[in-house]
């Protein structure tokens, strides 16, 4: 029998009130052991974890995982916001009753961490001392060592951060089983998981995987999920899936913060590690803050909007991440960063890893080389040959002080100043390379349509966005008509308001499909147009959907691109915006309870756009 208090006590955890959660739930789950987990025990955990097999060595300092074939990504489906209000129902919260819900959870987590060692997990989604810290601390209960490990690289872990709480009792609670992959269905009619965010409760009930944002339960489920309902009950913040980046001016020493959505495969990484392109890199630095979430307020002193990322590390994809596509995460994720991959291909001679994009062609010598599932490549069937050798949502996962270009303020407690908020979809045709938006309302209404184009199987409809409103669409945890009236509550409380933009860094050639644009560092040049918008150094010209450059405008400085090109990505084509109107009506159509000024601004649009056809 396990005698939780003496090993909480010598583990120097004395919250009363996290005691009580854990001898709660170590009954209930049947944990044999209990162990509290501070970041300093990283080394031993790895020690341990290699020893049983749960890592492998991958080059010095780094490791491998490979999870259950059949739990390799977020189970949208099973992800469920549960309260106790069917108001907080949204189109795309999957809400469902906390009565419910939480049962449902309890039984199937009785006792099945029996045998197992329960990991006490305390942690902190802010940096220490910020404004926002009463909304970060957390401890997440996990039987999965793996998943610990990761916890460690993702966010600030140790009793410090939950045992001197102003109030002692708020902080989040996490419990996540893992269960018996092997029989949980996944994907079928039988499917046992559930991934619960309990956010009235401020509790996370998480069963049935150890991968990802369906395990820790710092990541996803209370930076996202749980902070943005925070935020919205409390009117103090907005938690958004966004990206931060920082861009200092060396001729003028102006600096300059950018945040924003993209929806997936939109770039949203590869712009948060973005370089300078070398034509204007003895000019211009870019710093790197954050890839994933972006907790945002207004502050009292300034009446600015300041941004965190309350996250501690990267948990990027490694699909196509290389040299020429993001050479800084490539630095992040080499030797004696501690970094570990899972789901990529590995060879168990070597240690080396590899998946899809990291080099033009895999390794011609297939010695040693087992896939994501571990199957030898040299043995695989002929009609299996062309399969992946990484699985497409492989993953890395390492510290943010590993990233080279980390700013050095990006553990600083109040944040910093935002100048500009964009949102980027992935569009054939249709959104020009940028367009900024003056207008909060608009602005918001922008995010609020932000979509990607679906492929014609996908959807049926060639060309269609697929919309991820502000690209929260998996992480919405109240309805969608008061998420929008909150939006346009923080930043119309702020009394100097950052830029609205939208960019596109897709746009291709109708007749050969080539991109338009370069990308990856060259997106840059789009950001420094937007700065000296902001600044009045530049005038734009005004279209009924936004502003948008003039060629002259942009820096070019050691760019080749085509004068028709350039055409294309700055002009706009009314007649496919007037079509892009009526699914955009149809879309927030479904939405109760939208604030007559988003709607207001809808009729704007698309009034400009009638004039301008006319």
């Amino acid at each position: 029998m396990i005698d939780v208090d003496v090993v909480l006590h010598e583990a120097g955890l004395e919250n009363s009130h996290v005691q009580d959660f854990v001898r709660h739930w170590a009954a209930l789950t049947g944990a044999e052991r209990i162990e509290v987990i501070n970041a300093s025990d990283d080394p031993r955990l790895l020690r341990e974890a290699l020893d049983a097999g749960e890592l492998l060595p991958a080059g010095e300092g780094r490791y491998y995982s490979r999870s259950y074939v059949k739990d390799t990504a977020r189970s949208e489906e099973r992800t469920v916001v549960a309260t106790s209000d069917p108001a907080d129902a949204g189109v795309y919260n999957n809400w469902r009753p906390a009565a419910e819900m939480r049962p449902l959870l309890e039984e199937r987590m009785r006792g099945a961490s029996a045998g197992k060692t329960m990991y006490v997990v305390p942690y902190l989604m802010a940096p220490p001392g910020s404004p926002l810290e009463a909304y970060a601390a957390g401890v997440e209960l996990t039987d999965c060592r793996t998943v610990v490990l990761h916890m460690i690289r993702m966010a600030r872990v140790g009793v410090e951060h939950i045992n001197d709480l102003a109030d002692p009792a708020s902080f989040v609670r996490g419990v996540h089983v893992t269960g018996d992959l092997e029989t949980l269905g996944q994907g079928t009619p039988d499917d046992q998981r559930y991934f619960v965010t309990v956010a009235d409760e401020r509790t996370i009930l998480h069963y049935g995987s150890s991968y990802g944002g369906n395990a820790l339960l710092g990541k996803i489920a209370h930076g996202l999920r749980q902070a943005s309902y925070d935020g919205w009950r409390s009117g103090q913040f907005l938690a958004e899936q966004f990206m931060l980046l920082g861009i200092t001016d060396r001729e003028t020493g102006g600096t300059y913060h950018i945040c924003g959505g993209f929806p997936s495969a939109s770039g949203k990484t590869n712009l948060a590690m973005m370089l300078a392109p070398d034509a204007l890199g003895d000019r211009y630095h870019v710093e790197f803050y954050g890839d994933d979430i972006a907790w945002l307020r207004v502050d009292p002193e300034d009446g600015r909007i300041y941004a965190i990322n309350p996250e501690f590390g990267v948990f990027g994809v490694a699909k196509d991440t290389n040299e020429a596509t993001n050479p800084t995460a490539v630095d992040a994720i080499g030797p004696d960063t501690g970094t570990i991959f899972t789901n990529v291909a590995y060879n168990e001679n070597t240690g080396d890893v590899w998946w899809e994009g990291k080099t033009p062609e895999p390794p011609a010598d297939t010695t040693g080389w087992r896939d994501w599932t571990g199957q030898l490549i040299s043995e695989r069937p002929a009609d299996g040959k062309d399969a992946p050798w990484a699985h497409p949502n492989s993953r890395f996962t390492t510290t943010l002080a590993k990233v080279p270009n980390i700013a050095p303020d990006f553990d600083k407690a109040q944040g910093v100043p935002i100048d500009a908020i964009i949102f980027g979809g992935r569009t054939r045709d249709r959104e020009p390379l940028i367009r900024a938006v003056t207008d909060v309302a608009e602005g918001v209404y922008d995010g609020l349509t932000l979509g990607a184009e679906a492929t014609f199987a996908a959807e049926g409809v060639e060309g269609q966005l697929r919309y991820d409103p502000m690209s929260m669409r998996p992480f919405l945890s109240y309805a969608e008509g008061a998420y929008a009236a909150h939006w346009l509550a923080i930043i119309g409380a702020a009394t100097s308001k950052p830029l609205f933009a939208h960019v596109n860094w897709f746009q291709r050639d109708a007749e050969d499909g080539r991109f338009l644009w370069p990308g990856y560092r060259d997106n840059l040049r789009a950001l420094l147009w937007l700065m000296k918008l902001k600044n009045g150094e530049v005038t734009g010209i005004r279209t009924p959907v936004g502003i948008v450059p003039t060629r002259e405008e942009l820096d070019l400085a050691g760019m080749d691109v085509r004068p028709e090109d350039l055409d294309r990505l700055l002009g706009i084509d009314v007649a496919r915006w007037r079509q892009e109107m009526e699914h955009r009506e149809e879309h927030l159509a479904q939405f109760g309870g939208l604030p007559e000024a988003i709607w207001e601004a809808h009729r704007r649009v698309a009034a400009a756009l009638d004039a301008a056809q006319s």
